[in-house]
């Protein structure tokens, strides 16, 4: 055991984890699943319901490193990050900057397209009359939401109007996006290092909340059948996109890849679900990494002063 792993051991480990968005829920079950694997593994570690006296919380339980497993707004957004950089408490994942541009779809895609990052043609719209001129079927998302949701496909103009308004009751910008019609693959990274990439085939052919957190309702095929020149191209975007918003540890981008094997970079996630049916611990497995492992490595990147 290094002398790093060995520090760590004598540190408390504060998991935080539930928060204040629509994704409570799963953030549960992703910090408990890693509550179970630090413990496995020896360390002093702490579940913290992360709400809004968590600074108060995690001095009154002594932690002195935090593992972030909040998903959506306050946790993955820059706020929790800019929190704990105030407290001088080391914490996993992304900076305060990577964080809130990762989180916000707009200004994410701004980056990868100023940094030769494919991704697909979308425009920002707080009005239906305001609709650009995308052909159909267009994708309708909020800016700052995971886990699909609020998300629409659009196939017909009648429905334009609804989906607008369901993207837009979760406070915030509305996303509206040139559908790609091909494979949905996704693409884990760990500190800078791309891990195999799983291609998602859900069955009634929408990967939305439902078809995410409902066992048997999607298969994943890992490592994804992909010919080498397109995996070599499907991964410099993805890591692309990692490095343009200046991300850390642990993120997981999702790709489209077009029926002429084209990559277009979706969106990047900083705090990866780490639930049984997530997708980032089935890369690490076909990595040969098994999840308790994972999440030590993760532990292992928390840090301060980050972007």
């Amino acid at each position: 055991m290094t002398a790093e792993k060995r520090s760590l051991k004598n540190k408390r480990v504060g998991v935080l984890m539930g928060g204040l968005s629509e994704e409570r829920a799963i953030s549960l079950k992703t910090g408990k699943a890693v509550l179970g694997a630090l413990l496995q593994k020896g360390y002093d570690a702490v579940a913290i319901d992360a709400g809004r006296d968590v600074a108060r919380r995690i001095r009154r339980r002594g932690v002195q490193t935090v593992f972030i497993a909040l998903h959506g707004r306050f946790g993955e957004d820059g706020c929790i990050q800019g929190a704990l950089e105030i407290m001088g408490i080391p914490y996993t994942g992304s900076g305060v900057m990577a964080s809130a541009l990762a989180m916000d779809k707009i200004f994410s895609k701004k980056m990868f397209l100023f940094h030769g990052v494919s991704t697909p043609v979308f425009a920002d719209i707080s009005d239906v009359r305001r609709m650009p001129a995308l052909k159909l079927p267009v994708i309708v998302k909020p800016v700052s939401q995971g886990s699909a949701i609020g998300v629409s496909i659009v196939r017909k103009k009648a429905q334009i109007r609804a989906a607008v308004g369901k993207a837009a009751a979760f406070n915030g910008g509305v996303l509206v996006e040139e559908f790609i019609k091909g494979r949905e693959l996704t693409v884990s990274i760990l500190n800078g290092a791309c891990l195999p990439v799983i291609e998602i085939c859900p069955k009634d052919g929408f990967y939305d909340y439902n078809a995410k957190y409902t066992k048997g309702l999607t298969e994943f095929i890992v490592p994804a059948r992909l010919k080498k020149g397109v995996e070599k191209a499907v991964l410099k975007e993805a890591l692309g996109a990692y490095n343009a918003l200046g991300c850390a540890g642990a993120a997981r981008v999702d790709v489209m890849l077009s029926e002429d094997d084209r990559a277009y970079v979706l969106e990047v996630n900083t705090v990866p679900g780490l639930t049984e049916l997530s997708l980032f611990p089935k890369a690490a497995a076909a990595a040969g990494m098994d999840y308790p492992a994972l999440i030590v490595k993760m532990l292992e990147g928390a840090a301060t002063g980050k972007h």
